[in-house]
């Protein structure tokens, strides 16, 4: 049977079903916004996964081209691996959930969510966290929800609930929450400046419509849910913890302090070891489960440390960021480089310039393909962290990282039209102890910086944290490893000195009260500003220039109508101006073209070609001409790439001659003016045989004829005034051509030839003869 909920939220009729289709999932539910719907299905393996210390829950997102009526494009047309968009709605949906599962929980659960129909008003990723909560709600697994989720834009200083692709282009806010009735569980924002004031402000305004969707989710289980399984849970034994906390607790709260983590870390396995040895009489055969409590009873003393004492285990205060040292120009091929060093955290982020037509393409349901003109690439390799394993490609952490980085540094960057580049940051993680992706937006500034690349100002990026005892708490201001492994928030806020520019909040328990998120923005906004400093102790101003290295980037306008002619047929004239000048060429629907070259006289050079070849030509203008075929009555020379003129025989020398090809041959270079433009556009050249003046009025003109009218051979354009074919056998036919040499004996007494017919000319100016037949 199938069973619906439907209201009406921000304007929008939203409605949740189920019982119509996976009807053998756990549970799954269809979500109808207008014109989009998104299915969700959840389920739940029935036994516990043996010898796992974490919850094993995927959640995964999947796009269909079908969903928007495509077909996709490219040779393979299933598809391969998930797009970027693809994992980051994945990680998106997964952050809000994985909270509010029970403690000790160690069934696999798969929570699997796919847009049918996309709306182009009514966007799914945001939408996919509200139909993933539903399916888990109406189904046999045990979890504490419902989640509600939204998308606040403000557009002309106006909140708004989801907004559209139009709406988000003008928007100065893109904000995504989610969190139960009592609180907001998850954060991903970015933003051009925004206020910390704003933003609490808009997440207020987001709960409201979040609690109404918790309340369709209660109303759609109350009619379809299933029951709840019950499962075992996995936690420390109590006794282990108590007897491990009352023989070792001052033992544990020494190791745990210390400012090196080497040192700290190695300390800490030592006395897990100490710690075995000294209970294992107590629990025989309990090895695998004394060390789970050893390590449940050193994440407790560091939260007593922190919230009873106020000390951190490197000695810090809560509010105090770590040494930072910074430093660029560290590669001298590379575009830009900086090197962040926060603690015993360090990023090496280098910048690589290229031209427009070099970003990432994106093609995906909720807009037309693009390129992305910025992009972040996070590599986090196990040498940072002191381990060894396999190296593969980067995984949902990494793209992750990635793209919070990529969003904190878009707002600073020239516009296009300033500064038409792509960009690719890429951030190599060096040392890991905590923040690597803030340490990679601030490597991102000194790497932009040293490049010369005119940002709006530098960004900086802390991460913070939160400590939870009871009714007490403590916000940590830039979190290590152990505080995070450790904690009950990881906040990552980035921004300038005027506002924050990205945040992303994840959290391990079911919700963050708003004055702590007050409490946070607030110590976050301290510390950037700390970080900025050191950061303009390094470098304070973009350098004047951009590397040597990287490629200059020439801007010229066309009219669009003649983009045709710069691509030419297969794209041949295109590929012709890349491989002489070795640039590169990025044509925009509306005439504007982007010529980017590390060679700076190669770009140049393409830009004049191209500037040449739909640019005006005038009468008097000289050029470097190759000839490219001989006729009889003159020569074809190209000018310009894919423009040609007409050299008659009488401006091929100052000499007489009798056929133009005692002057040249096809290939030959040589100096040329423009004498005449007709009407049709057709060019008349001469050849430049010293620099005395030009003077218009000294062409050779035959009167008889139009201006650039019939280029067949007749009168003084042949040289002689033989007609017919000419019998210069050896070398081919030469339509309409006059060879000066005496006839054959057979052709002696011959009765004179007939005079040939007019010359007709095709498309391309090639001469076509037609002779009348012999009597």
């Amino acid at each position: 049977m199938t069973h619906s909920v439907e209201r009406e939220l921000a304007g929008k009729t939203y409605r949740l079903e189920t019982g119509k289709l996976a009807k053998q999932a756990g549970g799954a539910v269809t979500l109808h916004i207008g014109d989009t719907v998104i299915f969700a299905a959840s389920t739940m393996s029935k036994e516990p996964k043996p010898g796992l210390d974490f919850f094993p829950l995927t959640c995964d997102y999947e796009e269909r081209k079908y969903a928007v009526g495509r077909i996709p494009g490219g040779f393979i047309k299933r598809g391969g691996k998930p797009s970027e968009k693809s994992v980051l709605t994945s990680r998106l949906i997964d952050r809000p959930l994985r909270p509010l599962f029970p403690d000790g929980m160690r069934n696999d659960v798969q929570v699997f969510t796919m847009p049918l129909s996309v709306d182009p008003d009514s966007l799914p990723d945001i939408n996919a966290i509200f139909a993933a909560s539903a399916a888990l709600m109406v189904s046999n697994i045990p979890w504490e929800g419902p989640v509600g989720a939204v998308r606040v834009g403000r557009v002309e200083g106006e909140f708004v609930i989801n907004p559209n692709l139009e709406m988000q282009n003008v928007s100065d806010l893109d904000l995504l929450i989610a969190g139960t009735k009592r609180a907001i569980i998850m954060i991903e924002a970015n933003g051009d400046f925004v206020s910390e004031a704003d933003i609490l402000s808009a997440m207020d305004f987001g709960h409201e419509i979040i609690k109404m969707q918790c309340e369709m989710q209660e109303e759609l289980r109350t009619v379809a849910g299933k029951a709840k399984d019950e499962i075992s849970l996995h936690n420390p034994d109590p006794a282990i913890l108590a007897a491990i906390q009352e023989k070792m607790g001052d033992s544990i709260k020494a190791s745990i302090q210390n400012p090196d983590k080497a040192a700290r870390e190695s300390a800490i396995d030592d006395l897990k070891k100490e710690i075995y040895t000294s209970i294992e009489a107590d629990f025989p055969d309990r090895k695998s489960d004394i060390y789970e409590a050893a390590d449940k009873a050193v994440k407790k003393a560091i939260r007593a440390l922190i919230i009873d004492d106020s000390i951190r285990p490197d000695g810090r205060k809560l509010e105090e960021v770590r040494p930072i040292e910074c430093e660029v120009g560290l590669l001298p091929r590379v575009h830009g480089t900086g090197l962040f060093t926060r603690g015993q955290t360090q990023v090496l982020t280098t910048l690589t310039l290229g031209g427009t037509n070099e970003g990432a393409l994106v093609d995906g349901l909720e807009e037309p393909e693009f390129k992305k003109g910025y992009m972040h690439f996070y590599n986090f390799p196990p040498y940072s962290v002191g381990e060894v394993r396999p190296m593969r490609g980067p995984g949902r952490r990494e793209i992750g990282h990635g793209a919070l980085a990529e969003r904190a540094m878009v707002p600073v960057l020239p516009s296009r039209e300033d500064f038409p580049y792509t960009f690719l940051l890429t951030s190599e993680v060096m040392e890991s102890n905590g923040s690597t992706s803030m340490a990679s937006v601030c490597g991102s500034t000194l790497a932009l910086m040293d490049a010369g690349v005119k940002i709006k100002a530098p960004v900086a990026g802390v991460a913070m944290g939160l400590m939870t005892l009871g009714d007490k708490f403590a916000v940590l201001t830039d979190i290590q490893g152990m505080e995070d492994f450790s904690g009950d928030m990881d906040f990552k806020v980035a921004g300038t000195t005027e506002g924050i520019t990205a945040i992303q909040m994840d959290t391990k328990i079911q919700g963050i009260p708003r004055e702590v998120m007050e409490q946070a923005l607030e110590q976050a906004r301290q510390g950037r500003l700390h970080i900025l400093g050191k950061i303009a102790e390094c470098i304070t101003e973009p350098r004047e220039s951009l590397s040597e290295y990287a490629p200059s980037v020439i801007t010229i306008e066309i009219n669009p109508e003649r983009i045709g002619e710069i691509i030419g047929p297969g794209g041949k004239m295109i590929k012709k101006i890349t491989a002489e000048t070795g640039a590169q060429i990025d044509i925009q629907q509306d005439g504007k073209i982007f010529i980017a070259a590390v060679d700076q006289a190669g770009g140049r050079r393409a830009a004049d070609i191209i500037l040449g070849m739909v640019g005006e030509i005038k009468v008097g203008e000289k050029f470097t001409a190759k000839i490219t075929r001989v006729i009889g009555m003159g020569a074809f020379a190209e000018f310009s790439p894919g423009r040609e003129g007409l050299i008659k025989t009488m401006y091929l020398s100052k000499e007489e001659l009798r056929r133009p090809d005692d002057a040249v041959k096809v290939g030959d270079e040589l100096e040329v003016r423009v004498i005449e433009v007709d009407g049709q556009g057709r060019v008349n050249l001469s050849a430049i045989h010293n620099e005395e003046p030009f003077d218009i009025s000294m062409v050779k003109r035959d009167d008889s004829r139009g201006g650039g009218g019939d280029r067949g051979g007749r009168g003084n354009d042949r040289g002689g005034d033989r007609g017919g074919r000419g019998n210069d056998r050896d070398r081919g036919p030469r339509p309409g051509g006059d060879r000066d040499r005496a006839p054959r004996p057979m052709e002696a007494s011959a009765a004179p030839a007939p005079a040939p017919a007019p010359v007709e000319e095709d498309e391309d100016d090639e001469p076509r003869v037609r002779f009348r037949p012999r009597r």
